[in-house]
């Protein structure tokens, strides 16, 4: 039996497939395909099964990760959308909130709403903070207010009331008479979609779930015809934003959760990968073309967010804390009206692409840096079967970078990748040292098409002492996909004072939404004995804006337990805690899940045979080091390698510095230590 995983990218579309038998791993890409990426994942799954002469139901598990619903939003192509709210509250997405990203830049502009003005309809209706009816639903209002949307050609609705996240009854029976008039509509409401406080992120991830709603919808309807083709009877499951997976139906009716979908997937599997090597604590460091995705993992459990930004929108679910910067293999190097240095975050992504590759690019990048300095050659870029002009991309740096600086060449080449790392460094910072841990207790976890080519820098960088590469870094987050769990989150707003004689009601109300949790495990179809329950409390100081998590051991844990938790996590945050002041319970959050029974590859056989491929001259700070070349898949487990050198692979390609060292574990990741 087999089970497979694939994560839909930009320009390609990455499989991992695992023999449940011996446990054997098989990766492997196609090209994506933009205009329907259903098709790329049929092309890949076809490939497979007729290269190894296996039938469809020998799959006992699909997973999925995609971007669909992420680049509806960056490239707005969801569908025209319609709102419906409490009277009064119609600009709430157009006033957002008060933050500037750059203070004193007077060029930034707020991006316009998923749904224009004169589609956001009020109707009376009004609940207090207590969830008590002030104002009864007007259904009249809301009937008028669905036939002007309706007749307006809107093709989804969302429903956001003021105070719904306590009592969402207004907002059902509205849904339903939508439903009445508009059966062809994708209905989103808000106290289904995020039932917490806080009216503009609650408004903004409603609209974005019914502005993406239909699009996903379709797109699900294509990917599930075409496994249907090829004869899969396997329901597949999706990855979303909490590193959980769901059913098909879940993803339909909140695909707003997939925004971090592929990024989400390689967390997980990083973290279960680095755990089978020994290191709880790691980095996770995902570099792409275009892109760097940075996350924490302490004690083996990544860390999360509840809220971040989706091409400026405000997207609030539990999801993993996922910081992005523009700087990958195609991001740009550029001398600023200032005649400083700069790389990203523009990129030359995968069309024009680097000058190296001959598709038309004219600017320098990270990539044509590499390959000036000998880190890469014509034979690392997939295998040899990219040719690469090294000649033009020398010719570019001169030209733009090194002249105007008065530089040599190397000198401006190694220029454009220490100002590329110092950018990830602080990426990484921004997820460990600004919350309050140390990065030498932490190992890099590097992964990616060109993590692994800069990871040691990076680590000197940020003063880790150890990388970790996993085997086929470039596939990680489809692998990521084999190692997840089904799961889901609920939250439950409720704004009181912590205190003894309250605590009994918290513990109440976590019991109901557990029937809820347990509920939705039976309709997942994940058997009792592989659930697994998370109780978080969101909490803060009296008079603070922004809360804190604390997790519970339990349902029952006492609340002397809850406020130590709660002071021991803001100190972490904050650097310190006030142990006479008052605390205040914002939200309870319950996290659902379902062991997926899966454990990471951990046999590694190396090739019989000399690792080492020839030598090559690659300039490093200090200048030019004679540099062995190794193939991974012929490297002894525990035989240390002193840098330089240059560990390839068809994914990737791995430097080791001068002065570092790296071996195969008996997993099969590569560990350097710095």
């Amino acid at each position: 039996m087999y089970r497979i995983g694939f994560d839909v990218g930009g320009t390609f579309t990455d499989f991992t497939a695992i023999n449940t038998t011996d446990g054997a791993a098989t990766h492997f890409k196609t090209s994506s395909t933009p205009h329907d990426p259903s098709e790329a994942i049929e092309t890949g799954l076809r490939h497979f099964v007729e290269e190894r002469g296996i039938t469809s139901d020998q799959f006992e598990f699909v997973g999925h990760g995609t971007t669909v619903a992420t680049n509806m939003v960056i490239e707005r192509r969801g569908v025209p959308t319609g709102l419906i709210t409490t009277q009064g509250a119609r600009d709430v997405l157009e006033i957002g909130r008060q933050t500037r990203p750059h203070l004193y830049d007077y060029d930034i502009t707020k991006p316009e709403p998923l749904v224009e003005r004169y589609m956001s309809i009020e109707v009376p209706e009004r609940m207090n903070a207590d969830g008590d009816v002030l104002i009864p639903l007007d259904e009249d209002a809301v009937r008028q207010a669905a036939k002007q949307i309706r007749d307006a050609g809107m093709q989804a609705v969302a429903i956001c009331f003021l105070h719904a996240y306590r009592d969402g009854r207004h907002e059902r029976r509205a849904a339903e008479i939508v439903r009445e008039m508009m059966p062809d509509a994708y209905v989103s409401v808000s106290s289904d979609v995020l039932p917490e406080f806080r009216e503009f992120e609650r408004f903004s991830t409603t609209v974005i779930n019914a502005y993406v709603g239909p699009r996903m919808d379709r797109y699900l309807e294509r990917f599930l015809e075409r496994l249907q083709n090829i004869g899969f009877e396997s329901a597949p499951r999706t990855i979303h934003s909490n590193g959980g997976l769901m059913s098909v139906d879940t993803v339909r009716a909140f695909p707003v959760r997939t925004c971090l979908s592929g990024p989400a997937a390689g967390v997980v599997g990083a973290a279960k990968v680095a755990g089978a090597s020994g290191y709880p604590n790691i980095v996770t460091y995902d570099v792409g073309g275009t892109s760097t995705d940075v996350s924490l993992v302490l004690e083996g459990r990544p860390a999360f967010t509840t809220s971040r930004l989706v091409a400026d929108y405000p997207v609030r679910c539990p999801m993993l804390d996922i910081n992005v910067i523009g700087a990958g293999g195609g991001s740009i190097a550029a001398l600023d009206d200032a005649g400083a240095l700069k790389v990203g975050p523009r990129s030359a992504g995968a069309f024009p692409g680097p000058v190296a590759y001959g598709k038309g690019g004219t600017e320098p990048t990270t990539t044509d840096a590499n390959l000036v300095l000998g880190r890469l050659d014509a034979d690392t870029l997939l295998s040899g079967r990219m040719t690469v002009d090294k000649e033009a991309a020398r010719k570019a740096i001169e030209t733009q970078i090194a002249a105007p600086l008065g530089l040599s060449v190397e000198d401006a080449a190694l220029g454009i990748l220490r100002i590329a790392v110092a950018n990830m460094g602080r990426a990484i910072r921004a997820v460990s040292t600004e919350k309050g841990h140390r990065l030498s207790d932490f190992a890099l976890f590097a992964y990616g098409g060109a993590g692994p080519l800069h990871a040691a820098a990076v680590a000197v960088e940020t003063g880790m002492k150890s990388v970790l590469v996993p085997a086929q870094p470039g596939t990680m987050c489809a692998r990521g996909i084999l190692l997840s769990d089904v799961g889901f989150d609920f939250v439950r707003t409720g704004v009181s004072t912590a205190s003894v004689d309250a605590w009994p009601q918290i513990t109440a109300a976590f019991a109901e939404m557990y029937k809820d949790g347990d509920a939705w495990l039976d309709g997942e179809g994940i058997a009792p004995e592989t659930r697994e329950m998370q109780y978080v409390v969101d909490a803060r100081y009296d008079g603070q804006n922004h809360e804190v998590q604390v997790v519970l051991d339990g349902i029952d844990t006492a609340y002397d337990t809850f406020l130590d938790g709660f002071r021991a996590a803001h100190r972490q945050e904050y650097g310190y805690d006030i142990a006479d002041r008052a605390v205040e319970i914002v939200n309870l959050r319950l996290s659902v899940k379902g062991a997926s029974g899966a454990d990471p590859d951990t046999t590694h056989t190396p090739e019989d045979a000399d690792p080492r491929m020839g030598k090559r001259q690659v300039y490093f700070d200090g200048g030019w080091f004679e540099t062995t070349l190794y193939d991974r898949a012929k490297l002894p487990v525990d035989q240390v390698v002193a840098g330089p050198a240059i560990v390839q692979e068809m994914s990737s390609t791995t430097i080791v510095e001068p002065g570092q060292n790296v071996r195969v574990d008996a997993t099969g990741t590569m560990i350097i230590e710095v």
